[in-house]
Parts: C-alpha cells; sequence; structure tokens
C-alpha cells in the first residue's frame, strides 16, 4: 500500500479519509497528553500521600511547606486551603472548604478527554458516509456501457476503507479514553484521602502515625496516651 494508493482512497471517498486522518492526528495528540499528565499525578500524587500520612498534627507553617513540596500537584490546592483556615475552622466546616477545592481541581484533570468522546462517536459515523459515498462511485460504474464486474468489486472493496478506518480510531479511542476515566477517578480517591488526613491533623486531636514498615511511630504512640 503505497502513498498514490492511500491518495485513491481519500479521493474515493470525496476526502473523508483525509478527515479521519485528522481524527486520529488529534486523538494521538490528546492520547500523548493526558497519559503524560494523568500518569504522573498519580504517581507524584501517591508519594505525597504517603509523605503525609507520617505527620501528625499539622499546623499553619507545616502546612504551607507541603504546599511548597507538592508543586503543581492537584493536592497542593488543598493543602494551600488548609493552611489559610489553619486554627480558625475544623471539623465539617474545614471538610466543606476542602470539598470546594476538590470541586474547583476536578475539572482540570479531565481535560479535553471530551475530544476523545466526541471521536469515538463520530469516527464510526463518517467512516459509514465514506463507505457509502465510495458505494455510489463504484455503482456508478454500471452505468457505463462495457463495464468489467471487477470494476464494481474493486470499487466496494475501496470504499469499506472508510468504515474499518472510522471503527479501528472508535476502538483506539474507547480504550484509551476509559484508561484515562480509570487514572482521573484514582486522582479524586488520592484528593479525597489528603482531605480526610488534612481534617483529622487539624481538629487538634493525637494522631499515630505509621512508618514505612506499618509500624507505629514511637513518639506518635506517646502523643497518644499522654493525650
Amino acid at each position: 500500500m503505497n502513498l498514490q494508493y492511500l491518495i485513491h482512497l481519500a479521493n474515493y471517498s470525496d476526502g473523508v479519509l483525509y478527515i479521519l486522518g485528522l481524527m486520529l492526528l488529534v486523538e494521538l495528540a490528546v492520547m500523548v497528553d493526558r497519559f503524560w499528565y494523568l500518569r504522573r499525578t498519580i504517581l507524584r500524587g501517591l508519594v505525597f500521600v504517603q509523605e503525609l500520612g507520617r505527620h501528625g498534627r499539622l499546623d499553619r507553617e507545616a502546612l504551607n511547606t507541603l504546599a511548597e513540596d507538592a508543586g503543581d500537584l492537584p493536592e497542593a490546592a488543598l493543602l494551600r486551603t488548609a493552611a489559610a483556615h489553619s486554627g480558625q475552622v475544623k471539623g465539617e466546616a474545614l471538610a466543606s472548604r476542602l470539598e470546594e477545592s476538590v470541586l474547583v481541581i476536578a475539572p482540570k484533570l479531565d481535560r479535553r478527554l471530551w475530544l476523545l468522546d466526541t471521536i469515538i462517536t463520530l469516527a464510526p459515523l463518517l467512516g459509514l458516509f465514506g463507505t457509502i459515498i465510495g458505494m455510489f462511485h463504484a455503482f456508478s460504474v454500471l452505468a457505463q456501457p462495457g463495464h468489467a464486474p471487477m470494476q464494481v468489486t474493486g470499487g466496494v472493496a475501496d470504499a469499506l476503507v472508510s468504515t474499518a478506518s472510522g471503527l479501528f480510531i472508535a476502538m483506539l479511542g474507547l480504550l484509551t479514553f476509559n484508561a484515562f476515566n480509570n487514572q482521573v477517578r484514582m486522582i479524586l480517591l488520592q484528593l479525597d484521602s489528603v482531605k480526610t488526613m488534612l481534617i483529622n491533623r487539624m481538629d487538634g486531636q493525637p494522631v499515630v502515625t505509621f512508618d514505612a514498615e506499618g509500624r507505629p511511630n514511637a513518639e506518635a504512640v506517646v502523643v497518644a496516651r499522654a493525650g
């Protein structure tokens, strides 16, 4: 299959294959962008959650330090919100403010995924439309005198390339769209974990922390017993 034949197929579908090719490029660009961002956010967020779990009580200074360490992670917004309300609100009031931060962050996580959703729906329909146009060209040969049957069957085969291309683009997009949605869900779960950990560490009560092997921190146990 050479370039000349690909151009013939695209022209046979009256340019529909060109549109499908453009949609494939957009799909790949979104896939690379979201994979890099979401995967990086999950891995760094997991390390950050583990680090936060090693802290006991958190004051405003500690929260600001953690927010700086978080950098551009979504968790940084929660930490800044917690630092701004440290010593002023607790319990349900603090939980409500942290939940507001999560709701503001959430739309940034699935940014541009609507493009994949649109391509998944549109690509098969557009491919079918290109096939129908190709069928018109194929059967128009029957109106010509002295036509050969091979011209019709060959034209039908060329026309079906559009449908196959649309289905391939849609299947590729569906797999990645579901994978990205799962990653977004994991990030939201991490944010919910951070929210709970912040509430527990800002309510003025002692918190027993654990080391990397899951054993209670000795200092934290002493503080908890003293409380």
